[in-house]
């Protein structure tokens, strides 16, 4: 078994609160080592992102039909940052309802939550209700073209 081998397995292993992005597409996969074990190396979207364990043993269970030995590691010496999610994971995003985060190449300012499209209908006539959603990756908005309220995953 190769590493891109296990990367198209873990393809299959869904972040569990945001079901239609693949833990591979939201770019949490930092590392995978092939060798008489298969070490797999996530770094989570936060530090106490309440779905990290899940993670683990989803991972786990995708790759239990290998005959070799599994370890997930969970490491935060290089943080997450929303940079890291696909293209794919950014689509997969958007037709779960969520506004996928803007690419940002700069210092990352608060004023970024205040220019989201609508995942609905893609108007940018939309208002920031809250920097604080459901999880701290969320942000809750307000699209004023076609009357709903959304969330977008946080650009970090």
């Amino acid at each position: 078994m190769n590493k891109s081998q296990i990367l198209s397995m873990l393809e299959s292993v869904t972040d569990p609160e945001i079901p239609s992005v693949s833990i591979i597409d939201l770019g949490i996969i930092t590392s995978v080592e092939c060798t008489d074990e298969i070490i797999v190396t996530m770094t989570p979207t936060f530090v106490g992102c309440p779905a990290i364990d899940v993670m683990k043993s989803d991972i786990e269970k995708t790759l239990s039909i290998l005959d070799q030995k599994v370890t997930v590691l969970v490491n935060f010496d290089e943080p997450w940052n929303s940079n890291r999610i696909s293209e794919k994971g950014k689509i997969a995003l958007k037709k779960f309802g969520l506004a996928p985060p803007p690419e940002y190449t700069t210092v990352l300012d608060l004023d970024i939550l205040y220019n989201v499209a609508c995942p609905y209908c893609n108007s940018k006539d939309t208002n920031l209700r809250n920097p604080f959603g459901p999880t701290l990756c969320r942000s809750i908005h307000y699209c004023n073209k076609c009357m709903q309220a959304f969330e977008q995953f946080k650009p970090v």
